[in-house]
């Protein structure tokens, strides 16, 4: 693997994990593809450091079981939003 995708990766995981971060606040922040912040998490990680990899999953974990939860806030601030408008 080159050197500067492992550098990526180990960016990509601390930013998770400082920032509470989702996979697709963290693609934007660095400039990259949703998938390659998921393969950079779940598979180049977990061969270069498995502890580090484990912490940013974790984080991954939440953030996926709270999405439907964010999106349903989400859609009702839009139409409060429109409600207002007329």
């Amino acid at each position: 693997m080159k050197e500067y995708i492992e550098e990526r990766a180990i960016s990509i995981a601390n930013y998770i994990i400082d920032c509470n971060a989702t996979v697709r606040q963290t693609a934007k922040a660095f400039g990259v593809s949703k998938s390659t912040v998921h393969k950079d998490v779940t598979d180049r990680l977990s061969q270069i450091n498995p502890s580090l990899a484990r912490q940013a999953r974790r984080v991954l974990d939440v953030n996926k079981s709270e999405r439907h939860i964010r999106g349903g806030l989400a859609t009702k601030e839009k139409y409060l939003h429109q409600h207002q408008a007329k």
